[in-house]
């Protein structure tokens, strides 16, 4: 049974909870209150008033830079200055957590250190923190900077059920990127997520994940199942203990360097299949290019170290598993063009195909307005990808799917991004994997 929503007057969500033999409502009350009530068995409700701690500003001071770019307003966002330590996500920063006012560059650590001033000698990004010094300014090329600004860390607070029956709020830990939500003991139950998400004046209904789902709700196997009808020599090397070479093929997600190996998508994958299949011999090979997508690696040329024919071809797969998250300008006309002639190399060389529709990454970046009510994925390039399969018997591991449902299970996704766009951590990184193993008896 899954959770319904309602909105009537205050916010109200209602959760019935299979094994409880309750319902659970909650409303938002205040800029930062939310009243918690369930009803038991016994007919009796019991309502509970939790405040919530808005997240504090971190002060940091004199934050030593050994020199200034000019600032770049053409570039990338992340990229048209320097970035800021506190809110680094990895290579980039995540956005809206400066306040931007507070920002404030001197040319040393000092009270009686020069103060730079904006618009004349530096700029700012004021939603990505990006700093840059301008070719008119005092700010010399080379020249150490000192950066005092305030920020606001991202927060995933938990509404729990306690072992004695108690509804309570745990606060979860302040980072930059990719918050979890605090930590739970066997016996109690997590109600809902409250997602802060940096500078927010008040909390309003899209910073409320009620838990509607406890897990993704796995689908019955076809008979018979996918491999057995797309990947039979897969699945027959799998159980026989020959020799199964697989290729993880893709971009920075593939490539996976900003996260252990053990990890990473296909690792996992793989991880599975042996656990799966006793007999199992995987020779795992994986070639990915950060940054770039299926058609720059058909356009290197011979001898690069991308060459689709020589690094994709050449390393003669049994089973290619694709995953570009990078293909997601492409609408279905231009996925069937451009995966057609894919396709054929890999039946050339006998190889089998899994190809991963892509996670969620920023919802404006998708043409989303939050990250709850998002199970369907809007993107052409999903829709694509699926027609494709259908259409040339390929086989498909639908992990968009998986992200779309995210926030049922009380998850905002944006919270599984080391570099809060794009970048899964290891939880985002099982969702290909188990989206993977699906499709295997």
């Amino acid at each position: 049974m899954t959770g319904r929503i309602f909105v009537v007057g205050w916010l109200l969500f209602l959760i019935p909870n299979r094994g409880l033999g309750e319902e659970v409502k909650f409303r938002l009350a205040g800029d930062w209150e939310v009243h918690v009530s369930r009803m038991t068995e016994t007919g009796q409700e019991r309502s509970t008033k939790l405040f919530v701690d808005r997240s504090q500003a971190v002060d940091v001071r004199n934050e030593r830079h050994p020199s200034l770019p000019l600032y770049n307003a053409r570039t990338a966002v992340w990229l048209k200055g320097i970035r800021l330590e506190k809110i680094r996500a990895q290579e980039v920063t995540t956005p809206y957590l400066l306040e931007p006012a507070s920002v404030t560059l001197r040319s040393g650590s000092g009270p009686d250190s020069a103060t730079f001033l904006r618009e004349r000698d530096f700029e700012l990004d004021d939603d990505w923190g990006t700093v840059g010094r301008l070719p008119e300014g005092r700010i010399e090329e080379g020249q150490p900077v000192f950066i005092s600004y305030r920020y606001v860390p991202l927060r995933l607070d938990s509404i729990v059920l306690s072992q004695e029956g108690d509804i309570e709020l745990r606060r979860g830990i302040p980072r930059a990127a990719a918050p979890h939500p605090p930590a739970i003991v066997q016996g109690e139950r997590r109600l809902a997520n409250i997602w802060l998400p940096g500078r927010i004046g008040k909390l309003a209904p899209e910073h409320l994940f009620p838990v509607l789902e406890r897990s993704y709700p796995e689908p019955p196997k076809p008979s018979p199942t996918v491999a057995k009808q797309l990947l039979p020599r897969t699945l027959e090397k799998l159980s026989s203990g020959e020799e199964l070479r697989i290729l993880a093929w893709g971009d920075s997600v593939t490539d996976g360097s900003y996260v252990s190996e053990h990890e990473r998508w296909q690792v996992q994958f793989v991880a599975g299949l042996k656990k799966r299949y006793t007999n199992a011999n995987i020779m795992l090979v994986t070639e990915a290019w950060g940054g770039r997508n299926t058609s720059r690696y058909l356009a290197e040329p011979p001898g690069s170290e991308h060459n689709f024919r020589e690094k994709v071809l050449g390393a003669k797969p049994d089973l290619v598993v694709s995953e570009f998250v990078n293909d997601a300008g492409l609408n279905p006309q231009q996925v069937e063009q451009l995966y057609a002639g894919v396709l054929s190399d890999f039946r050339a060389i006998n190889a089998e195909w899994i190809i991963l529709t892509p996670h969620y990454v920023r919802p404006d970046w998708m043409g989303l307005t939050g990250e709850r009510e998002v199970d369907v994925d809007p993107r052409p390039y999903t829709i694509g990808l699926r027609q494709f399969s259908q259409k040339h018997r390929v086989a498909l591991a639908d992990a968009s799917l998986r992200y779309g449902r995210l926030w049922r299970q009380g998850i905002p996704y944006s919270t599984l991004m080391l570099n809060s766009i794009n970048h899964p951590d290891a939880r985002g990184m099982a969702i290909f994997a188990d989206a993977l193993m699906q499709l295997f008896p």
